[in-house]
């Protein structure tokens, strides 16, 4: 069986509306099971989508309202109640060994930001072969380190 993890910009795509979203939301309606996703992973979305609501509320040509991003948020948590996603357990210890390995190797070549590292360590920490990102530097980190990018 084929494990699959995603990042923050895949489930963003998923939960609003944006260029990316037909491209998610195709691979949600084929997938088989509940997509994986940790703790930080849902820490991660669910302080953006109030970042934006933020940004909204101080200047109403940047972020989304905060309605939106609430709903957005009760969407998530319906997805995981029904089991859509599915929090899965992780060893933080050897993730954030992991992560240190791909900070070393990626940080200072290609930019590779902390969250975006942490949440490919979670990947190969739980073994998947594909991570499912439309952020292009985590495409390239994740091809380098051996996985599947399918969206």
């Amino acid at each position: 069986m084929m494990r699959t993890f995603p990042d923050t910009s895949f489930l963003c795509s998923i939960y609003r509306e944006q260029k990316m979203s037909p491209v998610a939301d195709d691979w949600m309606n084929h997938r088989s099971g509940a997509l994986p996703v940790s703790w930080l992973l849902l820490w991660e979305f669910r302080h953006s989508v109030r970042f934006q609501a933020w940004l909204f509320s101080n200047d109403r040509t940047r972020g989304y309202p905060a309605r939106e991003s609430m709903q957005m948020i009760r969407d998530l948590q319906d997805d995981l109640s029904s089991e859509v996603l599915k929090i899965v357990p992780i060893n933080e210890q050897d993730v954030h060994l992991i992560a240190e390995r791909l900070s070393d190797k990626y940080a200072t070549t290609l930019g590779a930001r902390a969250m975006d590292t942490l949440h490919l360590a979670t990947a190969l920490h739980l073994g998947a072969s594909d991570f499912l990102t439309f952020d292009a530097k985590q495409k390239k980190i994740a091809l380098s380190e051996g996985m599947n990018v399918p969206v």
